[in-house]
């Protein structure tokens, strides 16, 4: 009986407790549903976010950070001048317009001139017939939200910067920045894993750390909603991640609000080497895992922004400052290089 009773303990010693969690400002999907995204953001620019390929234009039209577009392939017709659109490119990345989770994207790291064939990241070799057969399940709608049919997009290949060497396998390390009225919020980064197949998705495996908004540093690393301190591939310490150009990450992650017209938005941003912080998607419905992985919850941030924006209306250098000072972790400099 008191192994039982003792194993009882262990198992609820998990879980929170439900009024911890009230007392913490921990929001839940219904609250975040009906008092955040049905409140802040209009159904009629969804289709801005959910659609990768209106995303961009937009993101353009607003003279915002983003991956290069190679080509659009928008009917069966199109896949026969694959070669064509891509041209000189040796690298790229094919994804579906409207998929979600990573599903459907193919990464592909170089061409071999010998037989024409393709090498994926993982240095799988792919020949034409099997980019045209990938291309062709993404028209088809198998990797996109609904099954509806879809796009497939070509982009330029994202080198991530060499900071986060040994932070990520086999995939590109982003940051999740929650943007409420143009104020980033709260920040993680997710790094994928050999769990999560290379992909940057926390249900898959990925980890995800929590960010300082004040300075860039990791707060607090989980995966599988469990507390972890190095990376599991890796063994790179996780304490140790600090993302650079820090300021111009949440400046760009601001920015979003104006372009996109939504209160309420999850915004993914890469670090490219060469071009520093990249806008890569927006997420009308971002998800609450972010509140775990920075042991801290949604509610009072969102509520003092309420509050705040009743009054006034700040510009997108002060919002990020105000944001910096009132949401920060750690008390040093952010990062800048």
């Amino acid at each position: 009986m008191l192994g039982l009773s003792l194993n009882k303990l262990k198992l609820l010693k998990r879980y929170a407790n439900p009024f911890d969690m009230v007392h913490d400002g921990v929001m839940g999907m219904n609250q975040r549903n009906i008092s955040y995204i049905s409140r802040y953001n209009k159904r009629s620019l969804y289709p801005l976010v959910d659609n990768k390929l209106m995303t961009k234009h937009i993101a353009v039209e607003h003279m915002v950070n983003t991956p290069k577009l190679i080509g659009a392939i928008r009917d069966q017709h199109d896949i026969g001048n694959i070669l064509e659109i891509l041209g000189d490119h040796r690298e790229f990345c094919i994804k579906p317009a409207q998929g979600s989770g990573g599903k459907g994207i193919m990464v592909i790291k170089d061409r071999n001139d010998a037989d024409g064939h393709f090498i994926k990241s993982s240095g799988e070799e792919v020949s034409l017939h099997d980019i045209d057969r990938h291309l062709t399940n993404i028209l088809a709608g198998l990797f996109s939200l609904g099954g509806r049919p879809d796009i497939a997009l070509i982009e330029e290949l994202i080198h991530f910067d060499n900071v986060f060497s040994g932070f990520s396998y086999d995939g590109v390390p982003d940051t999740r920045v929650i943007v409420f009225k143009g104020f980033p919020i709260m920040c993680m980064m997710r790094l994928s894993t050999s769990a999560s197949d290379g992909k940057a998705n926390l249900h898959q495996g990925a980890v995800g750390v929590g960010i300082c908004v004040r300075t860039g540093r990791a707060v607090r690393a989980v995966q599988f909603n469990e507390p972890v301190e190095f990376h599991p591939d890796t063994d790179r310490k996780l304490s140790e991640l600090c993302v650079p150009h820090w300021r111009q990450v949440l400046t760009l992650a601001s920015s979003c609000y104006e372009m996109s017209g939504l209160g309420y938005i999850g915004t993914d941003i890469v670090l490219d080497r060469d071009k520093g912080p990249m806008l890569l998607e927006l997420n009308a419905r971002p998800g609450l895992a972010i509140q775990i992985c920075n042991n801290a919850g949604l509610l009072p941030r969102l509520r003092l922004i309420e509050a705040l924006t009743k009054k006034h209306r700040l510009s997108i250098p002060e919002r990020v400052a105000f944001s910096m000072e009132h949401f920060g972790v750690w008390n040093d400099e952010p990062a800048h290089n």
